[in-house]
């Protein structure tokens, strides 16, 4: 009975939780529904708003032509008419002295009038060049309007068919294209049936993508409380899209992220496609800041050395800095001058990783501060480095080792033995731990160059390991494998092969020579 109870609490237990979600996605899609219902009629509005202007501002052009030209007839009627009237006037005049002249029967009373009229101007000439005579009698203009007229029966049965658009269908998340290689992820998929990309408006194809993801470390696309909410990428003319992140590598901090896609067209969003869940498990880790010497500042994924009290309790300190230092007297708010039980103590200024290696291939990359003077960075067996124990010099740790200090040096370290390395110091290391292989590479990522590589045999679970003296790292984590390792790897085990092949030639001539 208590077997049936726990299994029942359990069962109610799963089942409340899909409740609240379920609870959650409904008020989600009210309240999206609600928002997406308002924007709809809003743009509706803009839109109707947008054709009343567009129609009013036709409006207004066409009136003024209309104007323009019913003023240009007025006023070439208007000039003939003024025309008219003058010539009218004049040849009234002209009439009346010619019928005058006529009603003169004394001749030498008809002779004095005209040689009168003779002095001003010639009679005959007058009468030939009246404006009668050069008046035309043709209209200038017509009262015929009807070239402006318009037609507007199609425009008007083209808004009688006005509809909305249709809503682009989901399309399908191609699985099979869809990788997360390189702190990057890519995503590809297929549109639905005839829809496509073409940017015209009067349709109903798609005029761009939306892609949205999310993270999470369970791999179905339920999203359990706590989880983070969907992240957008808006705006994509292309069928598939890679994920960066902002600014920076995306970071892989969880197991998987959940995929999904949809299309719109000019204002209509269509439903989102199935999620597709992607395994994107990296190597995650911070500083444990319990493991840290206490004159190491642990802030997130940087450290800084930060000595407590005077500056000259180093020796390698004194007379090389007359300047005075903001941190010389001033302890670290992660760690107390009393703290005795640190895990490390001394020069030993070390701090660890907290979480381990027991299998499979793990990557993260260092950055040296501005004022850094010594760091070592690699992996270790936790219980190999004793409180006073230095990286690389226990059989259990191996590092790589920088230093600024008197003399600019870069080496391998290993059981207390230090190997020279004849490269330039590097501003950004690439750690590779293959577990079960047994290979730690350290890789200059900025120019692509292999520092140095350990081939070994692990037999305890690792954590990364750093050690900080006068200056500050930073880390990052989450990241995958990058595929520039392969290069890396496939010369390293060349070399390898090649080298167990000579010692097996040097073996057998030793023993021939001594047969």
């Amino acid at each position: 009975l208590d077997e049936a109870l726990r299994r029942i609490i359990s069962t109610l237990t799963n089942k409340n939780e899909d409740l609240q979600n379920f609870l959650e996605t409904v008020d989600n899609t009210l309240t999206g529904l609600q928002d997406e219902s308002w924007k709809v009629m809003s743009e509706l509005e803009a839109e109707l708003e947008l054709l009343r202007s567009t129609l009013e501002e036709k409006g207004a052009e066409l009136r003024a032509a209309i104007k323009e030209e019913q003023q240009r007839k007025e006023a070439e009627l208007q000039n003939q008419l003024s025309e008219g009237k003058f010539a009218l006037l004049s040849c009234e005049e002209l009439l009346e002295f010619a019928n005058q002249t006529l009603t003169i029967t004394n001749e030498e009373e008809f002779l004095k009038v005209t040689k009168k009229r003779s002095k001003t101007q010639n009679q005959r000439h007058e009468v030939t060049m009246a404006p009668a005579f050069r008046l035309s009698t043709r209209l200038a203009a017509s009262e015929n309007m009807s070239q402006f007229t318009v037609d507007f029966s199609v425009e008007r049965a083209e808004l009688q068919r006005l509809h909305f658009l249709p809503v682009p269908r989901a399309p399908e998340v191609d699985a099979s294209s869809c990788v997360a290689r390189d702190n990057t992820i890519t995503v590809a998929w297929r549109p639905a049936g005839e829809d496509a990309p073409d940017g015209n408006s009067g349709s109903g194809r798609v005029g761009c993508y939306e892609v949205e993801y999310r993270k999470t470390n369970r791999d179905n696309a339920l999203r359990t409380a706590g989880e983070a909410c969907w992240e957008k990428i808006q705006d994509i003319r292309e069928t598939q899209v890679t994920i960066t992140g902002e600014g920076r590598d995306l970071k892989f901090d969880s197991q998987f992220i959940v995929i999904r896609v949809r299309a719109r067209n000019k204002t209509a969003a269509g439903e989102f496609s199935e999620p597709v869940v992607m395994e994107t498990r990296a190597f995650n880790f911070s500083f444990d800041a319990a493991s840290a010497h206490p004159e190491l500042k642990v802030q997130s994924d940087t450290v800084t050395w930060e000595p407590q009290g005077v500056k000259g309790h180093d020796p390698r300190l004194k007379g090389k800095d007359p300047k005075p230092s903001s941190r010389s007297a001033t302890p670290s708010p992660n760690k107390t001058a009393g703290s005795r039980a640190a895990r490390f103590a001394g020069e030993s200024y070390t701090v660890l990783g907290d979480q381990e290696m027991n299998g499979s291939c793990h990557y993260w990359e260092l950055r040296p501060l501005a004022d850094w003077k010594s760091f070592s960075v690699g992996v270790a067996y936790r219980a190999s480095l004793g409180r006073f124990d230095q990286l690389g010099k226990s059989s259990g740790s191996w590092c790589l080792h920088g230093s600024q200090w008197l003399q600019t040096t870069l080496s391998a370290k290993h059981n207390n033995r230090a190997k020279a390395l004849e490269w330039p110091l590097p501003q950004r290391i690439g750690i590779y731990c293959d577990y079960d292989n047994g290979d730690l590479l350290f890789i200059d990522v900025d120019r692509l160059r292999l520092l140095h590589s350990f081939r070994t045999k692990f037999t305890h679970p690792l954590v990364p390991a750093f050690t900080v003296w006068c200056g500050g790292i930073s880390i990052t984590t989450g990241l995958q494998v990058p595929s520039f390792m392969g290069n890396f790897l496939s010369t390293n085990r060349s070399l390898s092969f090649f080298f167990f092949i000579f010692i097996l030639f040097y073996q057998r001539l030793n023993h021939i020579r001594c047969f």
